[in-house]
Formats: structure tokens, C-alpha cells, sequence
């Protein structure tokens, strides 16, 4: 069995350019969002690997350790986080990675181990994977390469096409960036949100770490009706790609 190494995200040099080179990183393996996670929560990331130190990365699978008197330590990739993909080299590292895992998890007494992916790599399917299942959910990508007029010709007639129709009828006005105006009327929006759904919301530290580690990254877009907020959404962008994550 291949040697698994352990490394620390947020130190380490390797991580950037190995996440900017590996087609499956995102926005939740980035260290700003990992930052965020550990300036809030306390939650300390850590990384396996089987690249020996000094070395470049080829392979890794992050995790925070969350340690509660309540549920014990727990792994968890990642906390808050829609997904997490295992960024491999290919297929064949996976059983090892699990292997090794399994060892630190009665060496180290956690109580569970969390895996968030998009996809399990291909040796996995079957075999090997955790005892229980969590919940199963839809992962929605739009292509944003065609033009204005396509996109939105694409778009369902009556949920989509007609709600922006009548967002242009009724004068909404758009502002976006990450003030802390905007940052506080986002926040005003989504405890509302929250109750009506009879969820607590995240603590504002959360969003204001996240706009201090993400920076430019992150944007608040948000639409206004007579100067008084009705929506908003928090956008977090990473290579190609720009990720919706929370809506009000």
C-alpha cells in the first residue's frame, strides 16, 4: 500500500498551484474558504496525500476536524461546504486513501469520517464506502459561454422567462460587490429568509470572513425595489467558474 501523508492546507506552498492545475478543485478546496471555516468555527484543515513532503502534489483528500463535546471528533469534507471532490491522479489512488483513512480513524478513536462528492471515483463505487448514507441531491451547472439572447432563450418560459420580464416591468434596481452595506443588507434579507423557514441562520461572522478571505472572489449581488432590498444572492467565483451558494 502506497505511504499517505498529511498536510496542512494553509501553510503549505504546494496547495495553491496544485489546486489551480486539477480540473476537479473548487471554490471549497481554495485555502481563503478553509481560512473562513477555521476564523469562525475553529475548524483546523488538514490534507492526505501521497506525495511525500517536498515533493509536488499529485493527489489529495481535505478535511476539517471538528471536535464537539456533543458529537464527538468528527472528519468532515467539508463543513458548510456543497461539495467536496477527492482531487485525485487518476482512479487507482482512491482504495488507498480509504485504507489509510480507515487505520487514522481507530488509531485516532473519530467517530466519523464525511465525504461530500460531486462523483465517487470509479473503485469506489460498490465497496469500501461509509456504512451509512446521507441525503442525495441535484447538482444544477449552466453553461455561461453562449450569449445573452441564448441563455435566456434557454430558460424555462413560465418559472425563469417570465419572472425577469417582470423584474424589468417593475424597475428593480441592481447593485453588487461586497461593502459592507451590501453585506448588511444581505444579512437583514437572509435572517428573514431563515425564519420563515424556521432555520437559525449562520452568524454574520461568517459572511464577513468569508468577504475578508475570499476578497474579489466573492460578490453580493442584490436588487431593490424603491430603495428597499427584496433579493440577493452571495456568488463565489474559482477559475471558470462562478458558484450561486446562498440566496435571500
Amino acid at each position: 500500500m502506497a505511504s499517505v501523508y498529511r498536510l496542512a492546507p494553509l501553510n503549505d506552498p504546494r496547495w495553491a498551484p496544485f489546486l489551480q492545475a486539477h480540473p476537479h478543485a473548487s471554490a471549497f478546496h481554495t485555502s481563503a474558504w478553509l481560512e473562513a471555516l477555521r476564523l469562525t468555527y475553529g475548524y483546523e484543515p488538514v490534507a492526505f496525500t501521497h506525495s511525500a513532503p517536498g515533493t509536488g502534489l499529485k493527489d489529495a483528500i481535505v478535511f476539517c476536524r471538528v471536535n464537539s463535546w456533543l458529537t464527538g471528533c468528527r472528519m468532515v469534507s467539508l463543513p458548510f461546504s456543497d461539495h467536496c471532490q477527492p482531487l485525485l491522479d487518476g482512479e487507482d489512488p482512491f482504495p488507498s486513501f480509504l485504507a489509510s483513512l480507515h487505520s487514522t480513524f481507530d488509531r485516532e478513536k473519530w467517530k466519523y469520517l464525511e465525504l461530500r462528492p460531486l462523483f465517487w471515483p470509479g473503485p469506489a463505487k460498490g465497496r469500501d464506502l461509509a456504512a451509512s448514507e446521507g441525503g442525495r441531491y441535484h447538482f444544477h451547472r449552466l453553461n455561461l459561454e453562449p450569449d445573452l439572447d441564448s441563455l435566456f432563450r434557454g430558460f424555462h418560459k413560465s418559472c425563469i422567462q417570465r419572472k425577469i420580464r417582470r423584474a424589468e416591468r417593475e424597475k428593480l434596481t441592481y447593485e453588487e460587490g461586497r461593502s459592507q452595506s451590501l453585506l448588511d443588507r444581505f444579512y437583514k434579507l437572509l435572517v428573514g429568509t431563515r425564519r420563515r423557514h424556521r432555520l437559525p441562520p449562520q452568524p454574520f461572522g461568517w459572511f464577513r470572513n468569508l468577504a475578508d478571505c475570499l476578497g474579489d472572489r466573492l460578490t453580493i449581488r442584490l436588487l431593490s425595489k424603491d430603495g428597499q432590498p427584496v433579493a440577493s444572492i452571495l456568488t463565489l467565483a474559482c477559475k471558470e467558474t462562478l458558484v450561486y451558494k446562498y440566496g435571500c
